[in-house]
């Protein structure tokens, strides 16, 4: 374990749970409640920009750790996932000897032995590992069809790194699930092992690679996307070797634009893509910032681009994916068709598929809060979202007050790499078409789900008219059969509810006699006992009770 390093994690985090306990508890306590709320979200900016510059300096599992944390919008304030929210891998890079020596390590041979050229400045470092470009050898390049690679190597100590950080981060946990304001909203120990979990996918290059492949296949249908080819005879746990496809990067417009291509096709493109990883695949890449998608310009006849577009969209970088499950997918997929639609009953179903509502919501009034943002702003683009009136929003928010105020609603862990995703996607979107309308992108793909859904509909249909067909068809097979049997008196009819109503007739008559003889030996009693004759009373009266019992406490089993 690096001492220092673990030290160094565990004091930043005590000196921020302290300042925390300084101001929330303390202060309060001494009449100061006001200070503290109204310097709070200045605090917890300078919080998440004192965490960004750690992170940024250490590197390594800090940075993975800032973007996780940005995408917990339910747990920390908007101030501090906002901070976080542009952090990428701003480090430098690692000594090209490192780099050599773990090559060397895990393929037991020189690097000119396993490639034909080897770039010593990297193509892009990151936190976890960094890529430098290389050529294959001409036997390689003519076994997997092309010779210009990306090498991705592991740093030489990330093990150690993460085994450091995971420690610290884990001792931070224990401390924070001990102060209860944060304890009663998050289970710290639950999002620590998330993290964990999704660290160490993302170190597992053997797991990436075949991610790759797994995209390649799901989106192999769709004209104009091109993901690069894995050269798995070079790829080992710390090396994970493929095709180059580097090109524009899909946050350089003006490159974009001065190559002649339309950037709301891109926009247009890129949505669509996602539509079909997340509604149709349920499986998609996790990471769409401008550094893991390309624009790649590509001639007439590409194979990739059979529209002659004149370009393809190209993802890299599948480390982090994310799984959607089936209830998941249905739920939006429901969402999908309800907003495309405009039915915000359909719309609220979704919410409540996905578990999004807490059992107090009151879902009338979600439904009409629905209903007036479908009235007031379904249809514009993300540009005429962004110049909507002030006062337009204002009496929407004083309408639904008490809604938005309760916000009552919570987000299920498998949903929040998604929505962290589809926030990223609308931003590039916006960035590439400012007019880009998610609306109209949306309609035709509600529409296709709404045709694929009737479709399911023809053939549960088609099932039930075939099973119908079969008993048709061997009905007079059947008749024949029981008329056999009726003639030679092997039937018996045996009504299960019938036999149960006329038990109960039974023992309702039943009753209404020992009724009768409870009267008739009670009245008998009383007047024998009267008259005097005090024996044969008795012995009515001892009947009576008798009687009495059976009527009440015969027939209980049943």
């Amino acid at each position: 374990m690096l001492k220092s390093r673990y030290r160094r994690i565990t004091t930043f985090f005590a000196r921020v749970i302290g300042g925390i306990i300084f101001w929330d508890l303390i202060l309060p306590r001494l009449g100061l409640r006001g200070r503290a709320q109204a310097t709070r979200p200045e605090r917890m900016r300078k919080v998440a920009v004192q965490f960004r510059a750690l992170a940024i300096d250490m590197g390594g599992v800090m940075i993975k750790l800032g973007q996780f944390l940005s995408t917990r919008a339910d747990v920390l304030p908007q101030e501090i996932t906002a901070e976080l929210a542009g952090l990428q891998d701003e480090v430098p890079a690692e000594p090209f000897a490192a780099i050599r020596q773990t090559l060397e390590r895990e393929y037991h041979t020189t690097i000119p032995e396993k490639f034909h050229q080897f770039a010593r400045e990297p193509l892009a470092a990151a936190s976890l590992g960094q890529a430098h470009r290389a050529i294959l050898s001409e036997k390689d390049a003519q076994e997997v069809g092309f010779a210009n690679v990306v090498v991705k190597v592991q740093r030489t100590n990330i093990d150690q790194i993460i085994e450091t950080d995971l420690a610290a981060i884990q001792r931070v946990a224990g401390w924070i699930q001990k102060y209860r304001p944060i304890a009663r909203r998050a289970d710290v120990p639950a999002l620590f092992r998330e993290f964990a979990k999704t660290l160490y996918e993302e170190v597992d290059y053997q797991a990436e690679a075949q991610n790759a492949e797994t995209f390649a296949q799901n989106l192999c249908k769709i004209p104009g996307v091109c993901i690069p080819r894995i050269v798995w005879s070079h790829c080992t746990e710390r090396i994970l070797v493929l095709e180059d496809v580097s090109a524009i990067k899909i946050g350089d417009y003006a490159a974009i634009t001065a190559a002649g291509i339309n950037r709301s096709q891109v926009a247009q493109r890129l949505f669509e893509t996602y539509l079909q990883q997340i509604f149709r695949d349920g499986f998609f890449h996790a990471d769409p910032h401008p550094g893991n998608l390309f624009v790649c310009p590509v001639a007439t006849g590409d194979v990739h681009d059979p529209g002659n577009s004149g370009w393809v969209l190209t993802f890299i970088d599948f480390g982090m994916v994310g799984h959607v499950p089936p209830n998941i997918k249905a739920a939006l997929r429901e969402m999908v068709i309800g907003v495309g639609t405009r039915d915000a009953a359909r719309v609220v179903k979704s919410y409540q598929m996905l578990g999004v509502l807490l059992p107090h919501a009151d879902l009338e009034m979600i439904e009409q809060a629905e209903e007036q943002v479908f009235d007031q702003f379904w249809g514009k683009s993300m540009e005429e979202l962004q110049q909507i009136d002030y006062n337009e929003v204002r009496q929407f928010a004083g309408e639904y007050r008490d809604l938005l105020y309760d916000l009552p609603i919570q987000i299920p862990d498998d949903i929040l790499y998604l929505g962290r995703c589809v926030a990223i996607l609308s931003g590039m979107c916006t960035g590439l078409d400012p007019e880009f309308n998610v609306w109209k992108g949306l309609a035709p793909f509600a529409q296709e789900l709404i045709q694929e859904e009737a479709g399911e509909l023809w053939k549960e249909v088609l099932n039930q008219a075939v099973d119908w067909g079969k008993l048709v068809f061997q009905l007079p097979k059947r008749v024949d059969a029981t008329l056999t049997k009726l003639e030679k008196g092997k039937i018996a009819v045996r009504t299960p509810e019938l036999e149960r109503r006329l038990a109960r007739l039974e023992q309702s008559n039943r009753k209404l006699v020992g009724a009768v003889i409870f009267a008739a030996l009670l009245t008998g009693g009383i007047q024998l006992s009267l008259n005097g004759a005090t024996l044969a009373g008795a012995i009515l009266l001892g009947g009576a009770a008798l009687s009495l019992g059976w009527v009440l406490f015969s027939g209980k089993s049943n």
